[in-house]
This record gives C-alpha cells, structure tokens and sequence, in this order.
C-alpha cells in the first residue's frame, strides 16, 4: 500500500474464484466528476440527495466485500464498473406496451457492461467494453428473494444484472467481471435508458462524424441520419449509442466500435467546451445523472466522487484509451461470441499490472474509419516525465517494438512500462476523431 494512497488492491487474492448507455456512463462520469473538489463535493452531495438507494457489491466468493482502501486525490488504483441496464420498466410513454414490458422488465439485462481502469498513478485509463452476447463462465449470485442462482461454466454476459435482480444484479455483474479479469471491483454503477437520453440533452448534444449514411428501423426512435457531422441529443443520441443494424456489420462488436466513436467525440467536447470547469454544467449533468443511476455504497458518496474526479481529470485525452475486450465468433452459433483467451490474457495482465495500453497501428473497430479532415491527435504525456522513467511493476509477456508511431493508433509505442495489445484487440485513444459508418 503507498502511505497515504490506497492499496493496490485491484488483484484478486489468490485462491479466490475468480445498453448501450454504459459507455455513455463511462464517459458522463468523466464529465460529472470535475476538476475542482469543493465543486464536486457541492453539486454531488446535493444530487445525491435524490438519488435511488444504493447497493452493497460482495466479495469475488460472494461474501461481503472487504472495506475499499481509502482513495487519495493523488494516488490509488481504481476499478469501476458501469453498465446500462434496457428495463423499460418505469420508463413511461412510448416504454409502456406490452411489447416492451415483455421485452425487458425489472432488473433487466446489463445492454452493456463497461470497465474503467484508472492507473494507481492516475497518469492513464482504460475504458474496456464487453459484448453483450460474450459467452462467460458466471459465479454464483444470491437473489433478490433469498435464493441463489447457481454458478455456471458459460452465459451470456447480458443475463448476469437479471440473475440477481433489482438489489443484487449490479454486484453480480461486478462479481462477474471480477471473475473474468482477476481485478476486483470496489465501485460500480448502472444507468437506465431515461438517464442517458437526459444525459443527452444536458450536455446540449454531441457533435458526431458520420461516414456513411446511417439507417435503422429497429431502435427507438428510428434512425434515418445522412452523412456529415450530425449534433445527437436526447433519444436520438440513444438511438444512435443503441443501433447495431445501422451501422458496422450489424453485430455487437459493431455496435461497440460505433460507441467508442460517439464517446471520444463527447470527451473531446466537453474538454474543448469547459464543461469540467464550469460548475452549472457539472450540477445540471449530475442531477439527472444520478437521478437515474443506482450506485454502489461505496461510490455514493461526494467525498469519493470528488477524488475520482480528480483521477479523471488528471489523464489527458491521450491517454484515455477505449478498446473492445477481445472477443472471437462463436463457430456454434452467429449470433454469440466467446472470448479471445490470447489477446484477453494481455490485456487483463496488463490491467493487473497497472500499465498503460499500446494499440496496434490498425486498431479501429468495424464501424470506424478515421475523420480525413481532422488534425492528427497528440502523442501521448509520458507518465514518466520528471522521473526515473521505470517502474517497479513487471511487464506483461509482450514484446517491445522500435518506438515508432506510425499508423492511426495515437498511443504510445510500448516500452518496459507499457503493454502492446495485439491486432486483435480494436478501439481507440479519446483524441482520434473517428466516423461512425456502415459497411
């Protein structure tokens, strides 16, 4: 543990078992949490006057977690898990039918599941999405009514929120990926569809680069957006996040790639825009932000907020990577995917390991081609700059290359200190203004 910082305790201890508007969350949250604390500390205790009850995460064994470590502004690795969840239940008109009750009620399914990994130095962050449909083994998780929903040697991610219900689906969902990755999960969050299109509005919309035309009859509302530069608000920013026929190659994996595009772009507005500084922005998105979310007990609360604004804040968008958890076509089945066990077993070695993240030179997902008009994005701030340049973490099992930065991939070439992501593994750093399209 640093003296005065947290523990590293993003490992698993040894022997233990292992919505499209997540990634609007992810990026929000970035948003929420500003650069000041007294602002965050002002505007998140009066939000979280009114927001929905919280609820307790358990251990990766299903007992009740172990304390979180106290966070410092300065230091402190932090693991958070956010995830939309597509309950239409208490959502109103246009939610209300049959069919869409019948589609998702209660707890509903975690339509997508995002981790944040903020470096112990807070010098980078990972935003890692995974594919709703990625076949996983999942631990054991109590209900909501007592019983327990047994573990299982592989289900859709998706299914993991509805196997615990209301009040325990969100730590199953932690548990789940805590399990997957060997990072234990301290604080976690879900949004529903209401907040997101809130979200939406209060940010005034995000300005998004379209390649291609994007058509799809099957989100609501439907999407019929020509090519250009379109601002997205409200529930058609949803729509948009939410659309897997419309852009891509109508898969999930596309859909992910289209998410990565719309939330570079937000993070680039809202720094460009001074929105992180401006306290009315900050108490206008945090009010319907957490009017909508149910949070862990141990992210609901201001003082914790305010230091993982300052974490946030503190990663330039150079060093604000979003990639896909490597994932490979399910030969038994189109419509399911499983996980690449090589590529996954760097990148969650390199996430234990605490080391920033080297994209290949050809890493844009399936519905993403870089913006031919924008200005090529910075080099990344080495986190080393003032020091010895070495850390006392080992690096992962991956093989250094020749510093070059040629290609698309705006990170930084890998070193001692950092883990080169096969080709495999797609997505993108914060500051490459991308296109969504379709194939």
């Amino acid at each position: 543990m640093h003296e005065g910082g947290i523990a590293r305790h993003g490992r698993l201890r040894r022997g233990h078992p292992a919505a499209f508007v997540a990634k609007v969350t992810a990026a929000a949250l970035a948003v929420v949490l500003v650069s000041t604390t007294s602002v965050v500390a002002i505007a998140t205790w009066q939000v979280l006057q009114d927001a929905p009850p919280t609820v307790q995460l358990s251990g990766p064994d299903g007992s009740t977690a172990s304390p979180v470590p106290q966070l410092t502004a300065q230091t402190g690795e932090v693991n958070l898990l956010l995830i939309g969840t597509d309950t239409r239940e208490g959502l109103g008109a246009g939610f209300d039918d049959a069919a869409n009750q019948q589609a998702s009620s209660g707890a509903g399914k975690n339509d997508s599941t995002v981790l944040v990994h903020i470096s112990e130095d807070h010098t980078n962050m990972a935003v890692v999405s995974f594919p709703r449909d990625l076949i996983v083994p999942m631990p054991a998780c109590p209900n909501d009514d007592g019983t327990v929903s047994p573990a299982t040697s592989g289900a859709m991610l998706n299914t993991a929120l509805g196997r615990g219900g209301p009040k325990n689906g969100l730590s199953c969902v932690a548990q789940t990926i805590g399990q997957l990755t060997g990072l234990q999960i301290d604080y976690a969050g879900s949004i529903t569809f209401e907040g997101v299109v809130s979200m939406a509005d209060a940010i005034g919309g995000v300005e998004v680069c379209l390649a291609t035309p994007i058509r799809d009859t099957e989100v609501q509302p439907a999407l019929d957006l020509p090519a250009g530069t379109r601002t997205l608000s409200g529930a058609q920013a949803g729509a948009f996040l939410r659309s897997r026929y419309g852009v891509g190659d109508s898969s999930d994996l596309g859909r992910i790639s289209n998410q990565q595009t719309f939330l570079s772009a937000l993070a680039r507005q809202t720094v460009s825009a001074g929105t992180l500084t401006d306290p009315t922005k900050v108490l206008a998105i945090a009010r319907v932000a957490f009017a909508n979310m149910t949070l862990s007990d141990t992210l609901a609360d201001a003082s914790t907020l305010a230091k993982l604004a300052l974490a946030v804040n503190t990663v330039g968008l150079s060093n604000m990577v979003f990639v896909q958890y490597p994932a490979v076509d399910d030969p038994a089945d189109r419509n399911r995917v499983l996980v690449d066990e090589a590529s996954a077993s760097v990148l969650d070695e390199a996430l234990q390991r605490d080391l920033p993240l080297t994209l290949s030179t050809d890493s844009l997902g399936r519905s993403a081609v870089l913006d031919p008009d924008a200005p090529a994005p910075s080099l990344p701030t080495d986190p080393s700059a003032g020091a010895t340049g070495e850390s006392s973490a080992p690096a992962p099992d991956v093989t250094p290359t020749d510093g070059s930065t040629t290609g698309a991939a705006p990170t930084p070439a890998p070193t001692a200190t950092s883990a080169e992501l096969p080709g495999s593994v797609t997505g993108q750093s914060a500051d490459q203004v991308t296109c969504a399209k379709r194939d």
